[in-house]
């Protein structure tokens, strides 16, 4: 790759690749580093490409250059469509970022906005080419076995709690490595699952996208882990099925014969109950049912200190949803949380300042409805193994 007259190298940085009579520059960047977004002027500024290609898809692009994003940010609106979760995730790798920025002194994706900034300046027309975000973090999940999915939420709340001071050197080397990647890559090798859809599957993704951009000279902007699999993926000019990349793969059949099981068995068994050992026998197993679920549920949303009306009505809404796999006491509770009580504007700002204190976590009204959503999960779960033997054992 040539290199500016000023004798600037760009050769570890900067790779051009050929594709047909076409050429592909990619910048490898680092997300927290001002010499990367340094690096990224430069580059759009000396080659002038015919389209800019960023390593964002329209929702990151628009949480990173809207200062008040989360003014129109509707909560219930987000748990009405189940995103709760990837919401939570968001969250936990902003803060994650947010924190190295504060240590390096850089804001998380300057380089990725100062890419958009040039092009926009000289005129040069954007394309944001990731996967869709919530598309990448779901089949993340999906990918992952129940333990897995365990051990990988505890490690992110783990990480919410280390305050260890990085020294000079260790700030140094920060600043010249892609360390979101090199946080995926660790990833990858404890979680292999993840690596395959974080990593392989975006590498390929975004090839394809730059691939598909308008232009001979495209300039592409994206984490330094990934160029070498782009590389491949661009030099082989390599066929992947856009539609299959951006679909969530469906529940499993164990899993949704589980799902549907409990309640099955639940009902059935209080029906057999009650043709068997008669309705008083069965009217007792109903009310432990309920009592099971209710119970740990309402005692869930008050340690979550829930307003008065998510407390009510947990009691009577976790031995209904623990009925059904189609929404759990969880999702619902937290909906209703969030329209007694929603959460402040501001707390999303804060929310990286807010998950490193626990304390914080019952004075924000927005860490109050991740916590009602997590432990009355958690009270249900609970509920639904406690009266689903209480039932099983009265059915013999």
């Amino acid at each position: 790759m040539e290199s500016p007259a000023d004798g600037t190298d760009w050769s570890r940085d900067v790779h051009s690749v050929a594709v047909g009579d076409r050429e592909i520059i990619l910048v490898g960047t680092a997300h927290i580093s001002r010499e990367s977004a340094d690096l990224v002027r430069e580059v759009i500024e000396h080659e002038r490409p015919d389209a800019v290609c960023i390593e964002l898809d329209p929702q990151r692009f628009a949480a990173l250059s809207q200062k008040r994003r989360f003014d129109a940010l509707d909560l219930k609106q987000v748990i009405r469509n189940r995103q709760l979760a990837a919401l939570i995730a968001n969250l936990l790798l902003a803060t994650y970022q947010k924190k190295l920025g504060g240590k390096l002194g850089v804001t998380p994706g300057t380089e990725l906005l100062e890419a958009s900034r040039t092009a926009e300046r000289l005129e040069i027309p954007i394309s944001l080419c990731d996967r869709d975000v919530r598309v990448t973090l779901r089949r993340a999940w999906s990918a992952l076995s129940l333990w897995k999915k365990a051990r990988l939420v505890s490690d992110f709340l783990a990480s919410g709690f280390e305050s260890a001071e990085l020294d000079e050197d260790q700030l140094r080397q920060m600043r010249e490595r892609d360390v979101l990647s090199e946080l995926m890559e660790d990833l990858g090798r404890a979680l292999p699952e993840l690596k395959q859809v974080l990593i392989d599957e975006r590498d390929a993704y975004l090839a394809h996208r730059i691939r598909e951009t308008e232009g001979q000279r495209v300039v592409a902007v994206v984490g330094a882990g990934h160029v070498e699999g782009m590389r491949r993926a661009l030099e082989e000019q390599r066929e992947i099925d856009l539609h299959a990349l951006e679909t969530v793969p469906p529940v499993s059949t164990v899993w949704r014969w589980v799902g549907w099981g409990v309640p099955t068995l639940v009902i059935g068994g209080l029906v057999w109950i009650g043709l068997t050992k008669g309705a008083s026998v069965a009217g007792e197993s109903l009310a432990f049912w309920i009592l099971a679920n209710g119970v740990p549920s309402t005692i869930a949303a008050a340690a979550a200190l829930a307003h008065p009306a998510t407390v009510a009505a947990a009691f009577f809404v976790a031995p209904v949803t623990s009925l059904t796999p189609v929404i759990g006491a969880g999702t619902v509770l937290a909906f209703v949380q969030s329209w007694v009580q929603p959460p402040l504007v501001s707390e999303f700002e804060s929310f990286s300042d807010d998950m490193a204190s626990p304390r914080a976590w019952w004075r924000s009204r927005l860490l109050r409805v991740l916590l009602v959503f997590v432990l009355t999960t958690i009270g249900s779960l609970i509920g639904t193994y406690v009266g689903g033997l209480e039932i099983l054992a009265n059915v013999f």
